[in-house]
């Protein structure tokens, strides 16, 4: 029953990743230089981003509800020492997939796991799952910095989004990275991995130091 549960909670989080990584991909298909084509395009993302926005309010409310019920949540993601035989055994396994790099598209493609700083980290099976793992870590590794990022005139959108808030209620889809500081999750595989590479900047941490596995590759190999 449990796998059951987590396997439920799962598909939710995809469901609402691979709606939003086709709502890039139709506007992105537009013929801009078209006008009727653009006002359709136009009509649609209206129509299409309110009831995507029903659709992400009604997922959390279940996510919500499931997980309070059971007691049961989303699988955990693997996280071994470095030096232990199973970080070298992860190691080996992620070595033998494909490598990714975050300057990507990765658009309708799904995460399995990634390296960063020479730690791996496997059993993830969604974007936002890989953000917020990828945040925590940062924060492991300078909370001061990160706290910084709340007030950064660097993590904030085009829109006036902020990429971190104190206060959850400041995004659709809050993520909580620690006691105080919460991120958006409402986002795309390819959102997602742009504040990724915004914050290695901040970080000043090569692009390099990260590796992307997909689920894709790994289910090829089997």
């Amino acid at each position: 029953m449990k796998k059951i549960i987590q396997q439920i909670l799962t598909d939710l989080e995809c469901v609402q990743e691979t709606f939003l990584g086709f709502s890039d991909d139709i506007w992105l298909n537009i013929e801009h230089n078209d006008s009727e084509a653009v006002q359709k395009g136009v009509d649609f993302k209206l129509a299409f981003n309110e009831k995507l926005n029903d659709f992400s309010r009604i997922s959390s409310e279940i996510s919500n509800l499931i997980e309070t019920y059971t007691n049961v949540h989303a699988e955990p993601v693997d996280i071994v020492q470095k030096g232990s035989p199973e970080h070298e055994r992860i190691i080996r396994e992620l070595g033998s997939s494909e490598t990714h790099r975050i300057e990507e598209n990765f658009t309708s493609k799904h995460p399995y796991g990634f390296v960063f700083e020479g730690q791996p980290y496997i059993g993830i099976d969604t974007w936002q799952s890989l953000y917020k793992l990828f945040c925590k870590q940062l924060v492991a590794r300078d909370l001061q910095t990160f706290e910084a990022l709340v007030n950064s005139p660097n993590c904030v959108t085009s829109h006036r989004n902020v990429f971190f808030a104190s206060n959850p209620n400041s995004f659709r889809k809050a993520l909580e990275i620690n006691h105080n500081i919460y991120a958006e999750g409402n986002l795309s595989a390819n959102d997602i991995c742009k504040r990724i590479k915004t914050l290695l900047i901040e970080f000043k941490v090569d692009s390099q130091e990260l590796s992307i596995y997909l689920r894709e590759d790994r289910n090829a190999m089997e």
